[in-house]
């Protein structure tokens, strides 16, 4: 099989009412796509649709071969992580407890964690260096920290593929390339697939295989970032002259 996510003919959108239409999309195992696009383009609700948080208006969405509608609720949280911009709200949950939630697809009926599960947790807040927040509570974190925390969670889970909207908003420099650089090995060293969307297009251009470009109700480009990161392609993306883009994108 040469791809291990496909959509075919999607059309995403809320209420039956489209927002994004035709999307046709396939990446290997361990590859990283990542979305961009103007604000309100329809990147969040294509990454709630492949997830199914939201019901496609058309289409279907394969997991390595298999319809994700075919997919019963507990493989697909075995399958998939998914870490969005809405915050939870758990009510009295350290960051620790907030991280093991993603050993529950594994557990017993009672939820009862392993030694071993124990040991994974550990290992996800480690390497998101927040070791140190795991007796913190959560409700009590910054956004920053929030996004450490919640991609810990979805590196718990050991997923074949992870869904991000937009994982590096809200950190610094610094933890924002941390954060990339583990999805570049997890995607590298596991074979995980990365699918997010981001507005910091340097970014994007350094850690993606493959870009995906959404504007005005349709995908518009999807093709390697050296193809897509022109300044004919990036300019009519996003509505740039001449003297904008270079003054914002000249070192793309």
């Amino acid at each position: 099989m040469e791809y291990f996510f496909k959509t075919e003919n999607l059309t995403v959108g809320y209420d039956g009412k489209p927002i994004v239409n035709n999307i046709d999309v396939s990446i290997k195992k361990g590859q990283i796509l990542s979305l961009i696009g103007p604000n309100g383009s329809g990147k969040s609700t294509i990454l709630k649709s492949i997830t199914k948080q939201l019901k496609v208006i058309d289409g279907v969405v394969f997991l390595s071969g298999s319809p994700i509608n075919d997919i019963n609720s507990r493989d697909m949280a075995r399958r998939a992580a998914v870490v969005l911009t809405e915050r939870p709200k758990p009510e009295l949950m350290t960051c620790g407890d907030v991280v093991a939630i993603g050993r529950y697809p594994y557990t017993g009926m009672l939820g009862i964690l392993s030694a071993s599960d124990k040991e994974k947790i550990n290992e996800a807040l480690c390497l998101v260096n927040a070791l140190d927040l795991k007796d913190r509570c959560f409700s009590e974190v910054s956004d920053g920290q929030l996004q450490r925390i919640m991609l810990a969670r979805a590196i718990c889970q050991e997923p074949e593929i992870i869904i991000l909207d937009e994982p590096v908003s809200f950190l610094d420099i610094r933890y924002a390339v941390e954060i990339l650089d583990i999805l570049r090995r997890m995607a590298s060293e596991r074979g995980v697939t990365v699918i997010m969307s981001l507005h910091e297009l340097n970014y994007a251009k350094r850690v993606s295989d493959r870009v995906m470009c959404v504007k005005d109700g349709y995908m518009l480009h999807l093709d390697t970032p050296e193809a897509v990161f022109t300044k004919e392609i990036i300019s009519r993306l996003y509505d740039l002259s001449d003297g904008v883009y270079a003054e914002l994108f000249g070192g793309l």
